[in-house]
């Protein structure tokens, strides 16, 4: 028998980072989230309606890097409901010098996206709703 979990959604997600400094300057400065909470080796930045945890390295990792094709997290999306803040968004990036993709299609959803990389290489999207 199914449990049938009932939930409005993702409470939040914490993601690992090589240099938290640079991972809050990212978050909160370059992309403007605001920044909740900070505490030794974690801070907390709220994307819409949820909360993302980043946290520091527990020990050197040496050259680890994020890879979407690793077992844990491909990657995160936020929702966009507006063509013109997608556009916005894409051009932002870019004018910051943040690896991404431009305003792209997916042929399978139907939808407009732009796709860009965390300083370590966490693979995010901004995408049409």
């Amino acid at each position: 028998m199914p449990i049938n979990i009932q939930t409005p959604g993702i409470h939040h997600i914490a993601l690992r980072c090589t240099d938290l400094e640079r991972s809050k300057a990212f978050y909160g400065g370059t992309l403007g989230f605001p920044i909740a909470l900070e505490v030794p080796n974690l801070f907390i930045f709220v994307a819409g309606g949820t909360f993302i945890g980043v946290r520091g390295p527990a020990e050197q990792p040496g050259e680890m890097v994020f890879s979407p094709f690793n077992v844990g997290i491909d990657h995160l999306a936020l929702g966009c409901t507006d063509e013109a803040e997608l556009q916005r968004v894409a051009q932002g990036l870019a004018d910051a010098g943040i690896e991404n993709t431009g305003v792209k299609f997916d042929e399978t959803l139907g939808k407009n996206y732009v796709a860009f990389k965390d300083p370590d290489r966490i693979s995010w999207e901004f995408y049409m709703v």
